[in-house]
């Protein structure tokens, strides 16, 4: 039999969930490192530093794995 090319719609909205969060953290990363380099001789400078460069980092590989899962979902990739 033909198999139907149909997007799966769960996978799709696990891809935009994982969009959104990568959607917040794109805003979330840059907030704090503008905190962090508005008072460099505060205590909390290298912490927020740190923290604002994971997230930012972070934000990156979400919004991939989000377009990935997105493009899985609409060209059939079962995940394993």
């Amino acid at each position: 039999m033909k198999q139907e090319n149909r997007t799966d719609k769960k996978i799709l909205f696990k891809g935009i969930k994982t969009m959104l969060f990568a959607l917040l953290s794109l805003f979330m990363g840059p907030i704090l490192l503008s905190f962090a380099f508005s008072q460099p001789e505060n205590k909390l400078y290298i912490p927020l530093l740190v923290i604002g460069c994971a997230i930012s980092a972070m934000a990156v590989i979400m919004m991939f794995k989000g377009i990935k899962t997105i493009m899985d979902s609409m060209f059939n990739k079962k995940k394993a």
